[in-house]
């Protein structure tokens, strides 16, 4: 179901597109958190650390598909919004050709290279057997994510959160279906939970392309010239590589910061997996209203409707504080309830506490959090990929300075406030950007 955002009631526009959004980004996440509960809980927190520490080195091969796919999501937005079909099937025809592609080529390097990046990582010796061969099973079967990526963002461009729910909700049962049957009755360890990802990653991307296919005349699509067109390819390079250099700035600044958690021991390097995975689900409330933003003002941008863009930010802010409000009160109450999931209270008792100072910091920061996003979809749906890029810089920057400059007089809680900071540091930057008035010239149609 498609859904024209040029008309219609603001409120209910950005929250009917982000509750399936944020539904599906949740269980999209669930991969990674049912991995992590399954590591943890049946296989060991040594074995949790392994996985947890490749989190960002995966992000960063991730990164380059992923921002393609935001940039063609707005590009094809922008289409959608002006009706303009002949370039809406070249957009769907380029993400598809360059995904691909890229995809062939990192998972081949990604594989060689992966041995190099532990040791950067400075992951110890005796779970890094664990975190080679999980990467090297994720990166080499990553063609489900990055089709499902594109494959979603072609259809929630179009005003579409559902379908992209349903393929989370299936492959998310098939991921735990998956990782019980290879950790727990065939003993495979983390390899067990790296193919169960694998092959739920590809349920999804069947399930999106699939309607694709069968929904292609009524989206407007059909007759799809598969020769490469020059000319929209480097649009949506355009479009989406300074999204995929934010995403790698960031996951190479967490990286970084990984790298400094991991002198801190494994029980240090457990809490921080275990809060990483958390948070991975608890901010999907704020990336929902962001991309439902990122969607309107791309399907506005064209017709230069300046007034209703700016009506639904400040919509779209006032329901972000509502939320992250409450996601701060539920985190400071249950955060121990929660890290509980991931660890033993009993084992891990150290774990938990490091955790929970953590917990308690990114809490209070998902305010900073969710007006930086809503400022940033703004800007990034109006083409203004720049900013995007440019407020990535800024945000891991701050990231790896505030880390690092913390670290001394606070010790690792120094490297938890580097998070909020980081945000702030981005957050600055979206709001200047938004006031200085130049994102309203960037789009493509």
């Amino acid at each position: 179901m498609t859904t024209d955002m040029t008309k219609g009631k603001i409120p209910n526009l950005l929250v009917q597109f982000a509750v399936p959004l944020m539904i599906g980004n949740v269980f999209q996440q669930f991969y990674n958190f049912i991995d992590t509960v399954i590591v943890g809980r049946f296989i060991g927190s040594d074995a949790l650390a392994a996985v947890g520490t490749t989190g960002n080195a995966i992000a960063v091969m991730n990164s380059l598909m992923m921002g393609l796919s935001v940039g063609a999501g707005i590009v094809i937005a922008q289409y959608f919004g002006v009706h303009n079909r002949d370039k809406l099937r070249a957009a769907v025809v380029a993400i598809m050709e360059l995904v691909g592609m890229f995809t062939l080529i990192i998972s081949t390097l990604g594989y060689f290279c992966i041995p190099f990046i532990l040791k950067l990582l400075q992951v110890p010796d005796h779970i890094r057997n664990d975190s080679l061969t999980y990467m090297r099973i994720c990166v080499v079967g990553m063609l489900g994510m990055t089709l499902y990526n594109a494959a979603a963002s072609i259809i929630r461009s179009i005003g579409d959160s559902r379908t992209p729910l349903l393929a989370m909700l299936v492959s998310s049962i098939v991921n735990i279906a998956c990782n019980l049957l290879f950790v727990l009755r065939f003993h495979m360890g983390v390899a067990g939970v790296a193919y169960g990802t694998v092959i739920a990653q590809l349920v999804s991307a069947s399930i999106c392309i699939i309607h694709l296919i069968r929904q292609r005349k009524f989206i407007g699509i059909e007759h799809l010239n598969w020769k490469p067109q020059k000319d929209m390819i480097i649009t949506i390079v355009k479009a989406g590589v300074p999204s995929a250099i934010q995403s790698s700035l960031i996951s190479l600044g967490g990286m970084s910061v990984q790298g400094l958690v991991n002198t801190y021991g494994s029980a240090t390097m457990s809490a921080y997996a275990a809060v990483q995975k958390i948070d991975s689900v608890t901010i999907q409330v704020v990336v929902a209203l962001g991309s439902s933003l990122s969607v309107f003002t791309g399907q506005n941008i064209g017709s230069k409707d300046f007034n209703r863009i700016r009506e639904a930010l400040h919509t779209t802010i006032k329901l972000m504080m509502a939320f992250c409000c409450g996601l701060a009160v539920l985190v400071l109450l249950f955060k121990e309830q929660l890290l509980s999931i991931f660890l033993d209270p009993v084992k891990a008792a150290a774990s938990i506490k490091i955790g929970c100072v953590y917990m308690t910091v990114i809490g209070i920061a998902y305010i900073i959090a969710g007006i930086m996003n809503s400022y940033l979809n703004l800007i990034r749906g109006a083409g203004d990929v720049n900013a995007s890029f440019l407020a990535g810089v800024a945000e891991i920057t701050g990231r790896i300075v505030f880390a690092y400059l913390l670290v001394k007089p606070f010790g690792v809680t120094g490297i938890w406030l580097a998070t909020p900071l980081s945000w702030g540091c981005g957050c600055l930057y979206c709001v200047y950007r938004y006031y200085s008035g130049t994102w309203k010239e960037n789009a493509y149609c």
